[in-house]
């Protein structure tokens, strides 16, 4: 079953009134300072479902600057955008969809990937976003999970939104974090504002203040609880792009995208300014195909199109 979006202004759903590294960024900023206000035109429904539903993911390289133990680190970020049959009861991708249509929902699925190296050991992050086309009738993301692995051992962390709250659970190899379940207001995820951008990017209101969980890598790089906190949202406008920029209020975190204004509003660039340590991602390519059809050895070109070095 297919779902076009139907253009909402669903955030105001959301509104509401390790040690950290301690060296300065060396990555040059980008000049996000002076750009216009934003005016963001909507996606046609038809070019949508042409773009959205023709069979095909997106997948998007970066070149990554992340830092990492007082450092900045070389790396790779993927993100991959795929729209796909999700089962509302199971919170898992359905099979068979057609068995029980009533239990499907159509999802935009982002498997958002970082890999980086740091010293003799490197570092390799994954956080999947399932956020529902229909947002008006699904106005919450419906799962998360994320995984961490390095050297010294690996975590995992999954949202499902049951409710008004999320369940919340954390395995995690440091003592401190231990294993955890528990229950969390379901406020809206830093994470999926990747996927709400490429939906419909006036969705976000300038100048609107909502309560935000913070990006799923942030948590575990920074050994932070999963709590909602207050977050200030606006748009500005360039030649190359409209930044959307998300400034925390209690946090010293800020996150600036940069995506296309213009339909199918792809990710261009984000920086993420975690008290003066700046991590970068820059795009370098989009293919668009059935990535899981390309599974054999003949298909291993097709990495070299995404200029990948750590993978």
């Amino acid at each position: 079953m297919k779902y076009l979006p139907l253009w909402s202004a669903v955030l105001l759903l959301y509104a509401a009134c390790q040690t950290p590294d301690d060296a300065p960024a060396s990555v040059v900023r980008s000049d996000v300072e002076k750009p216009e206000a934003a005016t963001v035109p909507p996606a046609d429904p038809r070019q949508f479902t042409d773009y959205w539903y023709s069979g095909q993911g997106e997948l998007n390289s970066y070149a990554l600057t992340q830092w990492r133990y007082g450092e900045p680190r070389q790396g790779d970020a993927v993100l991959v955008f795929v729209t796909e049959p999700f089962s509302e009861k199971k919170q898992v991708k359905l099979d068979h969809p057609e068995a029980d249509p009533t239990d499907e929902v159509s999802v935009l699925k982002l498997n958002h990937i970082r890999k980086f190296p740091t010293g003799v050991y490197d570092y390799s992050m994954m956080t999947s976003v399932f956020t529902p086309v229909d947002s008006r009738r699904y106005p919450r993301t419906l799962k998360l999970t994320a995984t961490s692995q390095e050297w010294c051992g690996h975590t995992f962390m999954q949202f499902n939104l049951k409710g008004k709250q999320y369940r919340t659970q954390l395995f995690s190899y440091f003592e401190s974090e231990g294993d955890q379940d528990r229950e969390l207001k379901a406020a809206l995820l830093e994470d999926e504002i990747f996927t709400r951008l490429r939906l419909d990017p006036a969705m976000f209101q300038d100048e609107q203040v909502l309560e935000l969980i913070p990006a799923a890598h942030y948590l575990r790089l920074h050994h932070q609880a999963a709590v909602p906190r207050q977050a200030r949202i606006r748009h500005q406008r360039q030649e190359s792009g409209t930044w959307l920029i998300v400034e925390y209020l209690h946090l010293p975190r800020t996150l600036r995208i940069r995506y296309e204004t213009e339909f199918p509003y792809r990710i261009l660039e984000w920086l993420e300014d975690d008290d003066g340590r700046l991590t970068r991602a820059v795009l370098r390519q989009t293919l668009r195909l059935p990535y899981w059809q390309h599974h054999d050895n003949d298909d291993l070109p097709l990495r070299d199109s995404l200029q990948l070095r750590c993978f």
